[in-house]
């Protein structure tokens, strides 16, 4: 079986597990009204369904952020069910039914949440001064046939890729720009074949020999040691990024903002407090790769993110192929006008 085809399969086995998990969410009644229902008065918000991409899988990514739904659930008084997928596409989906209350998104998957005007950002990680920033990389193979930069970008079609889904900001969005674009190279069309998984399967992919190269970051990858210290030794960093926009932590912008509001007090809250309680937390957000908590933020936080998203259209579209100039004008002019539309509405959260 080849390793797509195994990392499907363990996907839709893990899916169907954890769709079953989580029905007592999907039978209890909405946690607010839909935009579609506001004539009458929303009901007493019962329970927050929160979302979560996986860390690594689907199993881990679930233990890791257990404990601190949990927390929250007392501390608001109310059970927080967990929504866990492992593909940023169900997550999306997730989002468009309204079937997510909360979640830790990457920052594509947030700015296409608050421009769809179904979410808002309560918070971001807080980072320290002076400690390594989140970055993007590419793994090969140390002892592998492909083991620098120079020979990866000199013949793409040699080598078989593993990255991130589309959506992804370090598994895919910053390498494309900052490294395979410049270089006149299309991540899904330029390689021999292409795996698209998780960062822990993408690392294992090429950790295995079923892939020659892979998008990952700094995070995710520091986790992989851990898990797989014998597979990660294997492996080796050729390219390093630029610190790419961070996560954000939306909830559903129809909640009430005096809830919005404890929703974000207890995230900038969390692993503040002195004492055991305040230790158990923060070995909680150690877990999570967040170890100096959350900090407030708002829709205006994802302005790096549209940035970016405009840097990447205009180098696709001028290295693509059009009929004559006036088309790819036309194409720039619409990303300028997407962009302008995007600056404007995080603008206005801060206002």
């Amino acid at each position: 079986m080849s390793v797509g085809a195994g990392f499907r399969r363990a996907a839709a086995v893990l899916l169907a597990f954890f769709i079953v998990l989580p029905a007592v969410a999907q039978q209890a009644p909405a946690a607010a009204v839909s935009p579609a229902e506001k004539g009458a008065s929303a009901p007493a918000i019962r329970m927050i369904r929160f979302g979560v991409l996986p860390l690594g899988g689907t199993v881990e990514s679930r233990a890791l952020w257990t404990p601190l739904m949990n927390d929250m659930g007392r501390s608001l008084g109310m059970p927080v069910s967990m929504y866990s997928v492992p593909t940023y596409e169900e997550l999306d989906r997730a989002i468009g039914r309204d079937e997510i209350d909360m979640a830790f998104l990457s920052g594509k998957m947030a700015l296409d949440a608050v421009m769809q005007r179904r979410m808002k950002v309560v918070a971001q990680i807080a980072r320290h001064p002076g400690l390594p920033e989140h970055r993007a990389v590419l793994l090969v193979r140390k002892a592998g046939p492909l083991n620098t930069l120079e020979g990866l970008l000199a013949q793409p079609e040699k080598w078989r890729l593993a990255r991130g889904d589309s959506r992804s900001v370090t598994g895919f969005i910053v390498p494309q720009s900052q490294l395979f674009l410049p270089n006149n190279i299309e991540m899904e069309t330029r390689f021999r074949s292409e795996f698209v998984g998780t960062h822990q399967a993408t690392a294992l992919a090429v950790a295995n020999g079923d892939a020659d190269v892979a998008t990952n970051n700094t995070t995710d990858f520091e986790r992989f040691r851990q898990q797989f210290p014998i597979e990660a030794e294997r492996l080796q960093v050729v390219w390093e990024s630029q610190p790419p926009p961070g996560a954000q932590m939306v909830v559903r912008r129809d909640f009430p903002p005096e809830f919005q509001a404890r929703l974000q007090n207890f995230l900038t809250g969390y692993g503040k407090a002195k004492g055991a309680r305040g230790d158990a937390e923060r070995e909680v957000l150690k877990s999570l790769r967040a170890a100096y908590g959350y900090v407030a933020a708002d829709d205006s936080a994802l302005l790096p993110q549209a940035l970016l998203e405009r840097q990447l259209g205009r180098q696709h579209a001028m290295a693509a192929s059009w009929v004559n100039e006036a088309a790819r004008e036309q194409r720039l002019q619409r990303i300028e006008k997407t962009y302008a539309e995007q600056v404007e509405t995080l603008r206005s959260a801060a206002r």
